[in-house]
């Protein structure tokens, strides 16, 4: 078994689509970002590339390389996956905590599941998506911006 975790931030930004496990989230400020910003996308990628001691997100997909500008990071969530030192892996399960003061995220969490096992190609039992505040102290307490923590646990594939 390998584990994985991975944390990112994102500030607020005007002008910018609010985009969490590859659901679209209605809100007046999106997060900034070179890509898509999906805070928590970002994160699980960091946990998955941990696991495989493969570095991290900002290695494999550079802030300063045009081709990653505006991308969709569940896009790049396929490109981690497919990589060929994941071969040999299956993602047991994911957890992940967004950390956000506003906006109101509960409802989208099933959406929000179910995108991410889709992408994946795993059981939506196997995927946690939770939400807390930070009872509005720090930066996403002051509604500054949204983080999000991600852990993975990957099993070797049985061979058949």
């Amino acid at each position: 078994m390998r584990i994985g975790s991975g944390y990112d931030v994102h500030r607020f930004a005007a002008d910018r689509k609010l985009i969490l496990c590859g659901v679209e989230v209605p809100s007046e400020l999106g997060l900034a970002g070179h890509s898509d910003a999906d805070v928590a996308v970002h994160a699980l990628m960091d946990s998955l590339l941990g696991a495989l001691a493969l570095g991290d997100i900002g290695m494999h997909f550079p802030d300063n390389d045009e081709k990653y500008r505006g991308a969709d990071s569940m896009e790049l969530l396929k490109h981690v996956i497919s990589l060929k030192e994941f071969a040999p892996w299956s993602i047991c399960n994911i957890d992940i905590t967004i950390i956000a003061q506003a906006p109101k995220l509960s409802p989208y969490r099933d959406a929000m599941r179910s995108a991410l096992a889709g992408v994946l190609g795993i059981g939506i039992d196997r995927v946690s998506v939770k939400f807390t505040t930070t009872e509005k102290l720090g930066f996403t307490g002051r509604k500054e911006g949204i983080a999000s923590s991600a852990s993975v646990l990957l099993c070797r594939r049985q061979e058949s």
